[in-house]
Parts: C-alpha cells; structure tokens; sequence
C-alpha cells in the first residue's frame, strides 16, 4: 500500500466522495440502502484508504458518455412541446413516492370506511382515521424533508471535533 492510501483525508475529500456517491444514486448504479451504507462509511473514513474501495466500483463522473435516448426534435416542434407539470414532487426517490402512494391509500380507505359507519349509525362518531392519517404522515412528511434537504446539499451543520474525539 502506497503512502496516500495512509493520508488522513480532509472534510472536504469525504464530501466529495459522498457527492460522487450521490451522483451515482440519481444515475441508478446505487441503491438507496448501499447509497446510506456507503455515504455512512465515507463519513467515518479517517484515511484516503477508507475512502478508495466506496467508489472504486464507479465510474469516474462525467467519463461514460451516454446517448440521449430521446430523438432530436426538430425546432419548430421544440417550441410546441408541453410545459412540465405545475405540481411536482420535488425530485423525491421513487421509495419515497411508492410510500405517499401507500399512506394516501390507507387514509382513504380508512376515511371512507369512518364515512360508511357514520352514515350507517346516523350520527358522527370519533374522527378516529385521524390517528392513522396523522403519526403517519407526520413521520412519512419528517423523512420526505430530510431526505430533500440532503439531495440539496443541506442538513445539519456538521460540528468539526479536535482530532481523536467522535
């Protein structure tokens, strides 16, 4: 083993390769739990060794060049072309996505099913779909935002401890 490979690696070097990471999850070559697994080694990593093996199955950004599997559209066509939708989900991972779809569901299932008993019963009972509604889309909503706010490059402040301390 060389001596870089025994180099302490900078805050700035374990960014990068966490932006690399992230860059091969939007490009579909990670998965979103080696993505997590990898982005958590990378943050521990004390040396440009720990660093290597995280993206030594990656290519190098920018070096595959892949063709735009859209055809060329002609000019005149390119200014018919629709305006993307006004509502979008904001570049969220598709788990995130599938997970909405599945906590939309159970809400309305639960609402139609509180609408059907209290038609039946005559009188209103306890919004109970509620506590199903909220918890879980308070968790769902908690994870949504983190989850934006890291594929933006925010989050928490790191802290920066002396050397020798975690």
């Amino acid at each position: 083993m060389d001596d870089r490979h025994r180099m302490r690696a900078s805050d700035a070097d374990r960014q990068e390769v966490i932006d690399r990471l992230r860059a091969a999850l939007d490009e579909g070559r990670l998965k979103m739990d080696e993505y997590i697994d990898r982005m958590g080694l990378a943050s521990e990593a004390v040396t440009y060794g720990d660093l290597a093996p995280l993206c030594a199955d990656l290519p190098q950004a920018g070096s595959v060049a892949r063709p735009d599997p859209r055809p060329p559209v002609p000019a005149q066509q390119a200014d018919q072309q629709a305006a993307p939708p006004a509502v979008t989900s904001r570049g969220l991972p598709t788990p995130l996505k599938v997970l909405w779809t599945i906590w939309g569901a159970i809400v309305s299932v639960n609402l139609v099913v509180w609408v059907l008993v209290s038609a039946t019963t005559g009188h209103l009972i306890y919004p109970w779909p509620l506590w199903v509604a909220g918890p879980l889309g308070a968790v769902l909503l908690a994870v949504s935002v983190g989850v934006s706010q890291i594929r933006r490059g925010g989050g928490p402040e790191r802290r920066h401890l002396p050397p020798g301390q975690t």
